[in-house]
């Protein structure tokens, strides 16, 4: 049986791994807008922490996630370090402690870490960002989990929502970041954030139907 914290390292490591992997093409949605520096920043942290991998403390489920915040917020420049940092930091805070985690849980974690981002960037729905993508993709999530989904089945239905939204992105102007400098000349391209969101959470529901018996984690059901 697979355990809930070695489904927390897949879902980190798919994040870290494919950061890497698409430095060049976060790199270049940036570029239309903004300063171009998304791609690199995000996959110098995540290399930091992939570098350090065996090392991170593996105490439990919450306790990783606020570890990795730590490493990426002091390695992920820009103004994407403290964003993500946050996310993960208050993830991690939600699921300290637990063992095993519920689906539920999850849901927790990330509206705690959607929180963190509305406050640390001064941001929320309809200001161009990444909640543009996270924010929907999280209530399909939540809403595959109400209707009996497993994981896997939820992971897509949250994978085409934000791809959905992020896409959606390309009809608002920017209102924070520096695209926001653009003003009415962001309108037409995607969010880079936004965007960013949905392809990792694409390659999380990839993956995820792959890794070793991994159980359902309907509502309330303990994993």
């Amino acid at each position: 049986m697979t355990t809930s914290l070695e489904r927390t390292e897949l879902v980190v490591r798919t994040i870290a791994d494919e950061c890497v992997a698409q430095e060049k093409y976060f790199g270049e949605l940036d570029s239309v807008v903004g300063d171009g520096d998304f791609g690199y920043s995000l996959a110098r942290g995540f290399e930091f922490v992939l570098g350090e991998w065996s090392s991170i403390d593996r105490t439990d489920s919450g306790v990783f996630l606020t570890k990795v915040a730590m490493m990426i917020t002091g390695h992920i420049g820009g103004t994407s370090g403290p964003l993500w940092g946050t996310a993960f930091l208050r993830a991690g805070g939600q699921l300290k402690g637990k063992d095993p985690v519920t689906a539920d849980d999850v849901v927790a974690g990330l509206r705690d870490a959607i929180d963190g981002i509305k406050k640390r960037g001064k941001s929320d729905l309809g200001d161009k960002t990444l909640l543009d993508a996270l924010v929907p993709a999280v209530d399909a999530l939540e809403a595959g989990f109400a209707a009996g989904d497993d994981t896997a089945t939820a992971l897509q239905k949250m994978a085409t929502t934000a791809r959905q939204s992020a896409e959606s992105t390309s009809a608002l102007e920017a209102r924070r970041g520096r695209a926001s400098y653009s003003g009415e000349r962001s309108i037409g391209s995607v969010d880079a954030g936004a965007m960013g969101v949905a392809v990792l959470i694409e390659k999380v529901a990839e993956t995820w139907p792959s890794s070793p018996q991994s159980p359902s984690q309907r509502r309330g059901e303990k994993s």
